[in-house]
């Protein structure tokens, strides 16, 4: 069937059958409240039988040649792409974001597909010079085996392919549990990923509000060579932890804390329209989002009054309604810390330039808001905001950014804008991040890898990279030559 925002598979995917129980949760509207659909409240033993299915279909995916796999990905790719405006209206309707940003972001899902649909024919062994005449030396690359991802929902269908299309292309049968607020997208791309041919036990789906007990059963089973995560550094650790009795291999894309430096000389209007990008886009809600914006003194002031007028242009709404460029928080849990966060701030002496207090569209919508005269004993410095809010700090030379910006046990992104590329360069190799953006507020593609350093994570996603990590090296030595 087609997937459309009001018919779309509400079950769960194991081992090529669509799953149901007794036991259903809620998916909700977060702009409205209002229930969309329910699905399955799966089980660890689901999550076992999971497990069951794909270690069954590894033998014969990953015997499949490159070329057929990735004919499998490329229908997969299509068929999203056909897909795109009824994805994209049933992204906006379960996670909230604007209908512009969801059809954005089905593009950006779709090109991981695509991506590594080519990029698994280049899994490309090496032979190694000999030590004794004797004797070859040649490595290649086979797939790890059955993969676990546990996905987020601030990019309920990106966060999925980046995860699933290296996986199968690299020969890999995977178990995807997807966050409980966003199930939906999941289960429509199992549907599309099916309808394109892949086999039953390639690809499974299960939902669940049990994340615990799913995800210890996924962490202590054997038979799971790789963990994929992507959410918050806390959850990560545990996740780490429980899977050391199996030494599992790790793919960890965790929580940030991101700068984004404003030097004096930069392109003023650059700036504001690259931190606008970075700041409010899914309201604030993702991992590489500007959590702390340093500005340097002499551009302070022209800054802050800038990205105000910027903020203030931003309109507030439902995702579905049309010229809405910023949608809800995801769940009253989201506005809480946001409001805890701005109390703290301007009790401790943080001025609000704008927004600053809930928007009158609903409970869960927040103003975009621009937070002046911020200091380091400001919880809102050392804590992911995932809302949006622009803390704005000034600092006076580039030793002093530098050392605000690394003062963090975090290194997912970072920013600058500087138009001496000395000054640029210079900065962008101190800065303590996996990735940097150089007046630039978007960098994310699938042709570049895409991860962090310190507690921000491990290994890294889309690019060659990114197909590195669901392979492994075998290295053969022929002797008696």
């Amino acid at each position: 069937m087609d997937v459309t925002p009001d018919e779309f598979p509400t079950s769960a995917y194991i081992g090529g059958a669509w799953v149901t129980s007794k036991d259903r949760f809620a998916v909700i509207n977060p702009a409205t409240g209002r229930d969309i659909a329910s699905v399955p409240n799966l089980t660890a033993e689901d999550a076992r039988r999971a497990i069951d299915a794909a270690s069954a279909a590894l033998p014969a995916w990953s015997a499949k040649t490159a070329k057929e796999r990735a004919a499998v990905l490329r229908r997969w790719y299509e068929l999203i792409l056909g897909e795109s405006e009824a994805l994209a209206q049933l992204m906006t309707a379960e996670q909230g974001k604007p209908l512009a940003e969801s059809r954005g972001e089905v593009a950006y899902g779709a090109s991981f597909v695509e991506w590594f649909a080519e990029e698994g024919k280049r899994a490309y062994g090496r032979t190694i010079p000999t030590t004794a005449s004797t004797k070859r030396y040649i490595t290649i690359k086979q797939p790890i085996g059955v993969v676990a991802a546990i996905t987020p929902w601030n990019f309920p269908i990106a966060m999925i392919t980046r995860k699933v299309a290296p996986a199968l292309a690299a020969g890999c049968t995977i178990i995807v549990k997807p966050a409980e607020d966003t199930p939906l997208c999941a289960l429509a791309l199992a549907k599309l990923a099916e309808k394109a041919g892949v086999p039953a036990g390639v690809l499974n789906v299960v939902t669940t509000q049990d994340a615990r007990g799913v995800g210890q059963a996924l962490c202590a089973d054997g038979r799971v060579r790789k963990l994929t995560f992507t959410g918050s550094t806390e959850v990560g650790k545990i996740l780490y932890r429980q899977c050391a009795d199996t030494v599992k291999k790790l793919t960890l894309e965790l929580g940030g804390n991101a700068p984004l430096i404003i030097f004096d000389d930069a392109n003023l209007e650059q700036a504001v329209a690259g931190a606008m990008a970075s700041k409010y886009r899914n309201a604030g809600q993702t991992c590489v989002c500007a959590n702390r914006i340093l500005v340097q003194a002499g551009i302070y002031d022209r800054f802050a009054s800038a990205l105000a007028a910027a903020a203030e242009k931003l309109v507030v709404g439902p995702g579905a309604s049309t010229g809405v460029n910023l949608g809800p928080l995801i769940n009253a849990e989201a506005i809480a810390k946001v409001e805890s966060l701005m109390a703290d701030a301007v009790q401790k002496g943080g001025t609000v330039k704008t927004g600053g207090a809930k928007d009158a569209a609903g409970s869960l919508f927040y103003k975009p808001t621009v937070l002046t005269g911020v200091t380091a004993d400001m919880d809102i410095v050392s804590q992911e905001i995932f809302g949006p809010v622009a803390a704005l700090i000034k600092f006076e030379t580039d030793d002093e950014a530098i050392a605000l910006a690394n003062s963090t046990p975090f290194g997912l992104a970072a920013y600058l804008f500087s138009q001496n590329i000395h000054r640029a360069w210079t900065a962008a190799e101190k800065l303590e991040a996996g990735m940097v953006g150089v007046n630039e507020g978007i960098f994310s593609n699938e042709v570049v890898p895409f991860g962090g350093v310190k507690e921000s994570g491990l290994g890294r996603e889309g690019a060659a990279e990114g197909l590195d990590e669901y392979l492994e090296t075998k290295f053969i030595c022929l002797g008696g030559m």
